[in-house]
């Protein structure tokens, strides 16, 4: 079946990248000059990193440890990690940059999510009963905080049946409920909610009035029928879908700098 890891591998090799250098660039293009963005270790820190060195350099990375507005040198290995700091406007703590989503004043805001459902509500607290679980994950950390507070969110995440459902069995972070106005009825800010979710499949947004997920682009050697298939519940999917953009030799180069040990974009 296309849009398995065999055949995403297979595909990503001939196209000269791999998923991850796909991903990265697919969420970088995402990110605008001159907004500010809260992200997590991993894919959001090189799409921010690539977006802030190329058509974003006015980007403000923001990290759950207080770096605030740094100059990334090179990939760091957590939020926590001494280069989050590297000529930041501000050496802060977690408590700064939580009012500052709090207050209003952060754009974008990355997440990853075990489960996602067709309004963009995400879980990665449990899968299954909450008291008898089968799978405990993490939690929420900051991620409830930065899917209520942040303007956008953006999620990075993988996609098949048991990730994309049409009910998530535990609600660790809002999107938008139960669809339409449902996030401003109950008091999260107005205008705020998921704005993008990528996965190895393709990058979805939501209709603006029903907040239902809708399919934008699918990644080359990726098809309709390979949406579908990998989803639990029905997405708005276009008459005329695009095809994401590969990544260009420049974001490429840039990649392999920033990230030399490939922890991100792999090798």
């Amino acid at each position: 079946m296309a849009g398995s890891e065999e055949g995403e591998v297979d595909m990503a090799e001939k196209q000269n990248y791999t998923m991850g250098e796909l991903l990265a660039c697919a969420a970088s293009r995402i990110l605008e000059d001159d907004t500010s963005i809260f992200v997590g270790t991993g894919l959001p820190m090189i799409a921010s990193m690539l977006a802030q060195r190329t058509h974003a350099p006015g980007l403000m990375i923001i990290f759950e440890a207080g770096g605030i507005g740094p100059q990334l040198p090179a990939l760091p290995i957590s939020v926590g990690d001494s280069r989050t700091f590297h000529r930041a406007v501000a050496a802060s703590g977690m408590h700064d940059v939580m009012s500052a989503c709090q207050c209003g004043y952060i754009d974008y805001g990355f997440l990853g999510a075990a489960q996602i459902d067709k309004y963009g509500n995400i879980n990665t607290t449990v899968i299954g009963d909450h008291d008898k679980p089968k799978v405990r994950l993490p939690g929420s950390g900051g991620a409830n905080d930065i899917g209520s507070l942040c303007h956008k969110t953006i999620i990075i995440m993988r996609q098949d049946k048991q990730r994309f459902v049409e009910k998530v069995d535990f609600l660790t972070t809002p999107g938008y409920l139960n669809g339409g106005d449902a996030r401003e009825r109950v008091g999260l800010p107005k205008n705020s909610g998921p704005y993008r979710v990528i996965t190895q499949l393709g990058i979805y947004g939501f209709e603006d009035d029903s907040k239902r997920m809708k399919l934008i682009s699918m990644h080359p050697g990726i098809t309709v029928d390979d949406v579908r298939e990998n989803s639990s519940f029905d997405m708005i999917i276009p008459a005329d879908v695009t095809v994401t953009e590969p990544p260009a030799e420049e974001e490429l180069e840039l990649l392999k700098q920033l990230d030399p040990e490939g922890m991100a974009i792999g090798k």
